[in-house]
């Protein structure tokens, strides 16, 4: 980088108040949000205004692939359904298909606690090995560092991924319109309730498990009928449903009309919320996704999701509105409506 170039970063505008970081600032609502765009653009991205998302399509010597990275620092390590090893790779392998691609490869960084079990680590790396070998995916690389006891909770990993852009599909939120309307892949909340019930800090009996896994077979078949239809996609980690489609609004300028009744969950994720006063649609996913297709591709979209292994509950939980701009809008089930906010604070720490 040229001295011109790092001069120009730090005279930058950081507009970042907070005094320090909590754990909301990690829970991928409101608080995080504010360190992105207030920190960590200002000074790393320059004058770039280009919408800020999971994965990026950049041209490297005239061809376009996708990039990603991320990382996991979920508790427990084993839960219900899954694991952090499989976590790691469905979660990169995600975010590379809801940009519109299919991930190829991956590295990956183990941040391991002295004194972790072998045979911990050892289940971890199958884990991936495995979810790799279900997805595609080849692993490249990577790194291991050994920190102090306590510093780790165990294990953490971090990913990066690359991916090939799918045939047709263009996703961008400012090209969403009224009209357009909005699909989900299936229920929502799994994820974050297990993790939840699987730290015992509820005294809940439940048949629930994390829905993690790979959404891309699910985006290829919507893909492969309606590929030109498809405006915008996002998986629902952090800050779940209501965060994502927040993001969304905020980013097209619409509103975005939710219909409560349409959108499917487990009655042990209604029930959980209920007890502890949570929204369903703040609650983290692993294994769904949300898109927005234009009117004329939506049932077509539809139909070649509720087709494709996986995707039998998927449906069409609303659409976009001219305004209020910027917000979520829900119809209630008994009637009524509620503007839903992203999620502020983070009441399921951890939890990816």
């Amino acid at each position: 980088m040229s001295s011109l170039a790092v001069n120009e970063n730090t005279q930058a505008r950081v507009r970042f108040k907070d005094t320090q970081i909590e754990m909301s600032h990690g829970a991928g609502g409101k608080a995080s949000r504010r360190l992105v765009e207030g920190l960590f653009a200002p000074l790393l991205l320059g004058e770039t205004r280009e919408v800020l998302t999971d994965a990026a399509h950049i041209e490297v010597g005239g061809t376009t692939i996708a990039y990603t990275a991320d990382s996991f620092v979920v508790h427990p390590l084993q839960f219900p359904g899954g694991s952090i090893g499989e976590l790691a790779v469905n979660g990169t392998v995600n975010d590379l298909a809801v940009s519109g691609a299919r991930a190829c490869a991956m590295v990956a960084t183990f941040i391991l606690e002295e004194g972790l079990s072998s045979s911990v680590l050892e289940a971890e790396v199958r884990a991936m090995s495995a979810a790799l070998k279900r997805a595609g995916v080849i692993l490249v690389g990577g790194d291991t560092k050994v920190v102090e006891r306590g510093k780790a909770d165990g294990m953490y990993i971090s990913t990066a991924g690359i991916g090939t852009p799918l045939p047709g599909v263009r996703i961008d939120a400012r090209t969403v319109r009224p009209g357009d309307r909005v699909i989900l892949s299936g229920p929502i909340g799994d994820h974050g309730i297990t993790i939840l019930l699987a730290r015992e800090e509820l005294e809940l009996e439940a048949d629930l498990y994390s829905d993690t896994r790979s959404v891309l077979p699910l985006v290829e078949a919507m893909a492969a009928e309606a590929s030109a239809g498809i405006r915008w996609m996002r998986d629902p980690t952090r800050g779940g449903v209501a965060t994502s489609l927040n993001e969304l609004a905020r980013d097209c300028g619409h509103a975005v009309e939710l219909i409560e009744e349409e959108i499917p969950m487990h009655d042990a994720v209604r029930g959980a919320c209920e007890l502890l006063g949570l929204d369903p649609l703040h609650i983290a996913n692993e294994g769904q996704f949300l898109a927005v297709v234009s009117p004329e591709y939506a049932d077509l979209a539809l139909n070649a999701l509720q087709l494709a292994p996986g995707g039998e509950e998927a449906c069409m939980i609303g659409q976009i509105r001219n305004g209020p701009a910027g917000t979520v809008v829900v119809n209630a089930r008994y009637g009524g409506t509620r503007i839903v906010d992203m999620l502020v604070g983070d009441p399921l720490p951890r939890i990816c």
